[in-house]
């Protein structure tokens, strides 16, 4: 006479097959290592690499144990992401005050940010 299935056994089968698929479907390190080389040579920040691979289902910490910051500082791709966006703000400013002369709070503003830039270069 064949057992019943109930609910129990019927979780505990899911929860085995998603496991499964779990273990078929984890990177090695030097694949995720990889992924993110790559996209940090297509020019996005360490915040964008962790987005798009999680779009994807890779979590970098947990398949390598190391953030995403420490591993391009450790392959020699060394990208400040705040130094990035300050830069680009103040380009953004420049080309308003080229238009907006009399703009005093945006040539404020570029004061102080490009201070900001200043400070995170040394």
């Amino acid at each position: 006479m064949p057992k019943k299935k109930t609910a129990k056994t019927e979780e505990k089968s899911v929860k085995k097959e998603k496991e499964e698929k779990k273990a078929k479907e984890t990177k090695t390190d030097n694949e995720v290592e990889g992924k993110v080389l790559e996209l940090a040579k297509k020019g996005l920040t360490s915040e964008k690499i962790g987005l798009e691979l999680k779009k994807q289902g890779i979590f970098v910490k947990k398949a390598t144990g190391k953030r995403i910051s420490h591993l391009l500082k450790e392959k020699g791709i060394e990208m400040n992401p705040d130094l990035i966006n300050l830069s680009r703000n103040v380009e953004k400013l420049k080309k308003h005050l080229s238009i907006h002369k009399h703009d005093f709070k945006a040539k404020r503003s570029i004061l102080i940010k490009e201070a900001n830039l200043n400070k995170l270069k040394k």
